[in-house]
């Protein structure tokens, strides 16, 4: 029979150490996934001031209407 892997004996895998890097690696893995959700969600706007419309034109001709 050959093994699909590196095997860890039952002392390691019920050790406290291996309960905490496994507690780490879950803890890392949600915060991830909480930043690549929040990274697709649409970024809200807030209006202050009467909304996106600038107050002056910034065009290199401010003669011309917008």
């Amino acid at each position: 029979m050959i093994p699909a892997g590196i095997l860890l004996p039952v002392e390691v895998l019920h050790s406290h150490g291996y309960a905490v890097l496994a507690s780490f690696v879950a803890v890392n893995t949600m915060l991830f996934l909480g930043l690549a959700i929040a990274k697709t969600l649409p970024v809200p706007r807030l209006r202050w001031r009467g909304g996106t419309r600038r107050g002056e034109t910034r065009s290199i001709h401010p003669d011309e209407p917008a």
